[in-house]
């Protein structure tokens, strides 16, 4: 959002203050009341404009404190990162493939399901098999 309705409103405000000021010291009654009753209206909206953009330039400077932390500790991270890999590789031990992960599986958990898969299939006692 730009900062013109901030400059729009503070203009209006000092203009409003200034035709008042003036037509209070003149003796011009009509000016003063109708540059009278806008002014509090117009103050107002100056000093919620000022609020918001001051709210808008704090979160500014949080959000981007933050990206500068979170970039530097990202950075550090993926520098470990390398090493560890550099150093797995310098000693020969190669990652295994993603596929022996999947299908790798213990002799005798492959028994037992084999078993239970058997047992389940065949009728015995009648009994469900649990």
């Amino acid at each position: 959002m730009h900062h013109r309705p901030l400059a729009f409103v503070s203009v209006l405000t000092l203009g409003d203050y200034l035709l008042w000021n003036w037509s209070l010291n003149g003796n011009h009654d009509v000016p003063a009341l109708v540059s009278g009753l806008t002014l509090p209206p117009l103050a107002v909206a100056w000093l919620w404009l000022l609020a918001l953009s001051l709210a808008r330039l704090i979160a500014h400077y949080a959000h981007s404190s933050r990206v500068k932390d979170a970039s530097g500790t990202r950075a550090a991270d993926g520098a470990r990162g390398s090493t560890m890999t550099t150093v797995l590789f310098d000693e020969g031990q190669a990652p295994a493939p993603a596929s022996a992960f999947a299908t790798a599986s213990t002799p005798a958990s492959t028994a037992a399901a084999a078993s239970s898969a058997s047992s389940a299939s065949t009728p015995s006692s009648g009994k469900l098999a649990a």
